[in-house]
């Protein structure tokens, strides 16, 4: 081959390399852009964004998402996007022939590109603190196990005449914004009807002439978690791997909810919203837990309740919403079963919500204190209509934010050491407190005292993760503290992973289609692990006492079996040990005393087998005095 054909050669391989390398930089380039511009608009968007809410959304169907939304990110950060990488490609155009710029301007655009992809990646990574996040997910706590109530294991009496149940689930409803003087943290009260419901009514501030509200837990941060929270007492937490809510049949099908209960005791039950209700799973959770009537957006336009192709905001504004509540409460009024009629307004909505045309400028240009002020009024014009109903006498109605607002600017005023609350009413309950005193609680203890303002009597006054707010007995919060509970919450939990076990995922359902043939009519196998677990009396002389594990039977295969060990009901000193096996199949562990600080008392012991998958499963568990 002569130098000159090993020359051209040469020069065509270096132009090659050089397109290759050009389009990487603009794909890489392309795709920090798009990055770059959606963690800003999604932090921009979605302030007081959780991890849990993040990872719920991104594997839940979009359907029913508000199209302005969609368009406020298609503007934001596709155009854009797409600007940006013409320009780029314009760029390389014009500067290919300058060979000596060329690969100085490639390589300048790549390393920009990077740093910008790495930046808004630690960004998010530090305001959602993920690190936390994986932290709580990779460490097990039994809070959940512990505390946890079955409502299958309680019995509930309800009244001879059963209430009706009218409950108002109020869009990013805060006591916050209430001035100072009646608990909230304005100094000009934006929510004053609210404000005096609240007061009128009971909200459990006890002889404290200010307003009360309920904690919105981890998992209750957001609207379905939320309703599920207020619905279940659970948090709607969901492990990453097991995310796929868009697939499913079913929402949750080993719970017990209100819907469920209310369904039993044959109330008739309707959910009416203002947006489409597939979003965020909210159909499938109402029809699968208490088999609710579905009055969405949908429902309307189908039923030529609005006119042909209206559209506002999410889908129809919450005036509207009320108007139809009333056809349809005089409607269900009317049966001879009582009803539950639940709602969930959407005109406060983030971010700036949705002024309609009955809607002053009591605010001038802060448009979100317009939104909360309006709704303040057209959801106290409501109650006023129902009051003046016959149904009225035997209703309890329950009106309730459903989590904190994710507004960007509309809290930034509100001192840090102030603690938000969602908004929370309780009205013509058809119960009496036990305690006048300011209770601290959290959205999930609506679950039970939702019951109990039914006149429902509660064996144990408390069902899930919530206790019944209007007898004595304390709630969680009040036992273990706000900040533990929520702590406690934000891991992982052995009973979480068993309600979420038959969770399907995408991969699980290609796999049910390759083999639905060969494996018709097989059940799923579950996990059954038995074993028994004794300890030795503690050795004063030693400092330590041995736990055993005997007899282990299990349909599956065990790779550990770990102890956790806690003082006096004290979670926040749970130690975790590894048992050791023995030869005959037998495990044990010591436990020592100085883990603990010497501390005397009852030691709980909860033993976990985990499988070859690495999931946990709770075996048994057993006291031991020091």
């Amino acid at each position: 081959m002569s130098e000159n054909s090993q020359s051209v050669k040469k020069g065509k391989g270096k132009k090659i390399a050089i397109g290759i390398f050009t389009v990487l930089v603009i794909v890489v380039a392309t795709v920090a852009v798009l990055l770059s511009r959606s963690c800003q608009w999604m932090l921009r968007t979605w302030t007081g964004l959780t991890m849990e809410e993040l990872v719920y959304h991104l594997n839940t169907s979009l359907e029913g998402t508000n199209t302005d939304m969609i368009w406020d990110f298609v503007h934001s950060c596709v155009l854009i996007t797409g600007i940006v990488c013409l320009l780029l490609v314009f760029a390389c155009v014009f500067l290919r022939r300058r060979r000596r710029i060329y690969g100085s301007f490639l390589s300048l655009i790549m390393v920009l590109s990077i740093i910008m992809a790495t930046v808004s990646v630690s960004n998010v990574w530090t305001t959602l603190d993920v690190s936390a996040y994986a932290n709580n997910q990779s460490e097990y706590s039994t809070f959940i196990d512990d505390n946890y109530v079955d409502p299958r294991d309680v019995t509930l009496t309800f009244p001879e005449q059963k209430r009706n149940l009218i409950y108002i689930f109020l869009e990013s409803m805060e006591m916050t914004y209430s001035d100072t003087a009646s608990g909230g943290a304005f100094d000009t009260d934006v929510i004053p009807e609210l404000t005096e419901l609240s007061k009128q009514n009971e909200s459990f501030s006890g002889d404290n002439q200010t307003l009360n509200g309920g904690y919105a837990m981890p998992g209750a941060t957001w609207t379905i978690g939320a309703m599920f929270a207020q619905s279940t007492g659970l948090p709607l937490n969901i492990p990453i791997e097991q995310n796929s809510m868009n697939t499913q049949d079913s929402f949750f099908p080993d719970i017990i909810s209100i819907g469920d209960i209310l369904e039993s005791a044959g109330y008739s039950q309707t959910l009416m919203i203002g947006s489409d209700a597939e979003f965020g799973g909210r159909k499938l959770f109402y029809e699968s837990h208490g088999d609710y009537d579905i009055f969405d957006y949908n429902y309307a336009a189908e039923n030529s309740l609005i006119p042909e192709g209206y559209r506002v905001w999410w889908g129809f504004e919450d005036k509207r919403l009320f108007e139809f509540a009333k056809d349809k409460l005089t409607e269900l009024a009317a049966q001879d079963q009582p009803f539950n009629l639940t709602m969930l307004t959407v005109d406060t909505h983030f971010e700036d919500g949705y002024q309609c045309e009955d809607c002053p400028d009591l605010y001038g240009d802060n448009v979100y204190a317009n939104v909360m002020a309006c709704s303040s009024r057209q959801v106290s014009e409501f109650v006023q209509w129902i009051q003046q109903q016959p149904f009225y006498e035997n209703t309890t109605i329950v009106i309730s934010g459903d989590h904190p607002t994710m507004d960007s600017d509309f809290c930034e005023d509100v001192p840090e050491d102030y603690t938000r609350k969602v908004y929370t009413t309780y009205i013509n309950a058809g119960t009496e407190k036990e305690w006048n005193t300011y209770r601290t609680y959290t959205t999930f203890d609506n679950f039970p005292t939702t019951l109990a303002s039914l006149g429902v009597s509660i064996e144990g006054e408390r069902l899930g993760l919530g206790t019944n707010l209007f007898s004595s007995k304390e709630t969680l919060s009040e036992v273990f503290g706000y900040e533990r509970e929520s702590q406690e919450i934000s891991k992982r939990s052995a009973l979480i992973d068993t309600l979420t076990s038959d969770i399907t995922t995408e991969q699980d359902l290609q796999v049910e289609d390759d083999t639905s043939q060969t494996d018709a009519g097989e059940e799923e196998l579950q996990a059954q692990i038995t074993a028994d677990i004794t300890a030795d009396a503690y050795s004063y002389e030693i400092g330590k006492f041995t736990v055993y594990i005997s007899n282990l039977q299990s349909n599956r295969e065990i790779q550990s079996i770990l102890c956790a060990v806690w003082p006096d009901g004290d979670q926040s000193k749970l130690i975790w040990y590894e048992t050791n096996p023995a030869g005959d199949g037998s495990y044990q562990c010591n436990v020592f005393a100085s883990d603990f600080g010497y501390q005397r008392g009852i030691y709980d012991i909860h033993v976990y087998a985990i499988d070859a998958e690495g999931n946990p499963y709770l075996i048994s568990g057993i006291n031991q005095s020091i």
